[in-house]
């Protein structure tokens, strides 16, 4: 069984609706949750000079409705540069 694809003729991937998932919840931002949010956090460099890199974060509306969007992209940020200090 495959998936439906909308596959352009340089056979690229070009679906029109693509979901999201909440970064903290790892629930489904649906098309209707008009109180969702993506985030693209900078990255700097040790001179404080943004580097052209961003990292990507995306929260449900019932996650911010919670209060829970300060806390979880605090978490969050923190696991990212931990991962990237152990990749190095």
């Amino acid at each position: 069984h495959q998936l439906a694809r909308m596959i352009n003729d340089e056979g690229q991937t070009v679906d029109l609706y693509i979901p999201r998932k909440c970064a903290w919840s790892n629930k489904l931002i649906t098309a209707k949750d008009h109180a969702s949010v993506q985030l693209n956090i900078g990255h700097l460099n040790e001179d404080g000079v943004y580097t052209g890199q961003f990292t990507t974060f995306a929260l449900t509306g019932k996650t911010r409705c919670f209060g829970e969007s300060d806390a979880g992209l605090d978490v969050l940020w923190n696991k990212k540069k931990a991962d990237e200090k152990a990749s190095q």
